[in-house]
C-alpha cells in the first residue's frame, strides 16, 4: 500500500510549526499506524533527514502514549481504538493522511507530534488516590459494594489518560478524564473518606492547568479509545456541588 503523509513538524514549543509531505511506500496491509511511521522514519534517516518524533510505549492500547490526531480525529476514525491499534487496512491505497499532535493549550507541543501531558499528572496528584490501608486483595464476594457500583468503578477505571477527549473538545475540556478518575474512586468504599476533597481538589487542579469547560457536545465520548461515558461528567458535577455545599456549611 502507498500513502501520502502530511505531517506536522515543529522543533520545540516556541518554534513555528509547519506541515511537511512524505511518501509512505510499500506499506504492508497488516502494519499498524505506528509501524507505518517506523517504516517512513527509516527511509527519512537513510536519506539523511530528521525522523518524525511521536510518542509510544506499549503499542498494545494500554498506556495512552500514542496521541496522534489522524485526519482531524484523535486516534483516527475507528471507534474504541488507540493509534497504536489502528491498522493500515482501514485506509485506502493512495490515501492522503494528515497527522498532527493533540491540540490544546494545556498540552504544549514538545516536538513534532509529541505533546506535554503533565497537566494530567498534576490533576491526578491533586486527588486521584486513596490514603486508607487496603491490605491484601479480599475475596470478591466479601467486598461491601454493590455490583452496580463495582461495574461503574471498573468502567471508569479503564480510562488510560491519553488526552483524546481534550483534543476533540472545542473548549479543550478535561471533564471526561477528571470525571472518570473521580467516579472510579468515589464509587468504592475505599474512596469514601476523601470523596469530597477529591472532587474539589481535582476540579481545581483541572482549572488551574488551563483546561476549558464542558459544553455537552460529547466529542470526548465519541473519540475515547476506551469508550468512557459522558455520564461520568454528570456524576462529577453532582459530587462537586455536594462537596462544595458541605464545605461551605462546615
Amino acid at each position: 500500500m502507498n500513502f501520502t503523509l502530511k505531517v506536522w513538524r515543529q522543533n520545540d514549543r516556541d518554534s513555528k510549526g509547519h506541515i511537511e509531505e512524505y511518501p509512505a511506500e510499500n506499506i504492508p496491509i497488516e502494519a499498524s499506524f505506528l509501524e507505518m511511521l517506523d517504516i517512513v522514519n527509516e527511509k527519512i534517516i537513510c536519506d539523511g533527514g530528521s525522523p518524525i518524533h511521536f510518542d509510544h510505549d506499549c503499542r498494545e492500547g494500554i498506556c495512552g502514549m500514542c496521541s496522534l490526531t489522524i485526519n482531524g480525529i484523535p486516534h483516527g476514525k475507528e471507534n474504541g481504538t488507540t493509534t497504536c491499534q489502528l491498522h493500515m487496512r482501514h485506509f485506502d491505497d493512495g490515501d492522503t493522511i494528515w497527522i498532527e499532535p493533540f491540540r490544546a493549550g494545556a498540552f504544549p507541543v514538545v516536538r513534532d507530534l509529541v505533546v506535554d501531558r503533565s497537566a494530567f499528572d498534576r490533576v491526578i496528584a491533586a486527588g486521584g488516590y486513596v490514603s486508607v490501608r487496603t491490605g491484601a486483595a479480599p475475596d470478591a464476594n466479601a467486598i461491601p459494594i454493590t455490583k452496580e457500583d463495582a461495574d461503574h468503578a471498573f468502567d471508569s477505571a479503564t480510562c488510560i489518560g491519553c488526552g483524546a477527549c481534550v483534543a476533540a473538545c472545542k473548549n479543550s475540556s478535561a471533564m471526561l478524564f477528571v470525571s472518570a478518575k473521580v467516579s472510579h474512586l468515589n464509587h468504592l468504599p475505599q474512596g469514601a473518606p476523601e470523596k469530597d476533597r477529591r472532587a474539589l481538589n481535582m476540579v481545581q487542579a483541572m482549572d488551574e492547568a488551563g483546561f476549558g469547560n464542558c459544553s455537552n457536545h460529547y466529542e470526548c465520548e465519541a473519540v475515547c479509545p476506551k469508550s468512557i461515558k459522558a455520564d461520568n461528567i454528570a456524576k462529577l458535577n453532582r459530587d462537586y456541588a455536594a462537596a462544595a455545599v458541605r464545605k461551605a456549611l462546615a
